[in-house]
C-alpha cells in the first residue's frame, strides 16, 4: 500500500473570505461548493480544503500550522507584499531555514520557508 498524497482541511469561519486571503497566496480555486460553504484550493502541486462546516465551535482558537515551501522564498515573499499582505521579514532561525510566519483570517498559522545550506 501507498499513500497518494494528504490534503489539509481547515476550519473557517466565512469561506468566501478565506478563498479571497488564499488567492493573494497565490492559490486558485480548484472546486467550491457555496452550498457546502467548502472549497479546494490549489497552487502549483499543493492543495488545500477551507471548509466552514467542519468549523465548530465557531470561535474556538485554531492551533493548525501549514508549511510551505516556495522555491524562491524572497521573490515569493516580495510577490505577497506587492499583493498588499502584511507580511513579517524574513528570518534564518538556527534549524537552517529562511521562513516567516503569517495567520489566516482565522488564525489557523502558515510558516512559508526555504532551506538556506545542506
Amino acid at each position: 500500500m501507498k499513500m497518494q498524497r494528504a490534503i489539509p482541511m481547515l476550519p473557517v469561519r466565512h469561506m468566501p473570505t478565506s478563498v479571497g486571503f488564499y488567492a493573494k497566496l497565490g492559490f486558485a480555486v480548484e472546486k467550491r461548493n457555496d452550498e457546502w460553504r467548502w472549497a479546494m484550493l490549489v497552487l502549483d502541486e499543493c492543495r488545500l480544503m477551507v471548509d466552514e462546516s467542519i468549523n465548530q465551535p465557531p470561535d474556538a482558537p485554531r492551533t493548525s500550522v501549514i508549511y510551505l515551501y516556495p522555491d524562491d522564498i524572497f521573490a515569493y515573499h516580495r510577490d505577497l507584499r506587492r499583493r498588499g499582505l502584511d507580511v513579517p521579514s524574513i528570518s534564518h532561525p538556527f534549524y537552517g531555514m529562511s521562513e516567516f510566519r503569517i495567520e489566516d483570517p482565522d488564525g489557523n498559522r502558515l510558516w512559508i520557508g526555504q532551506r538556506t545550506g545542506s
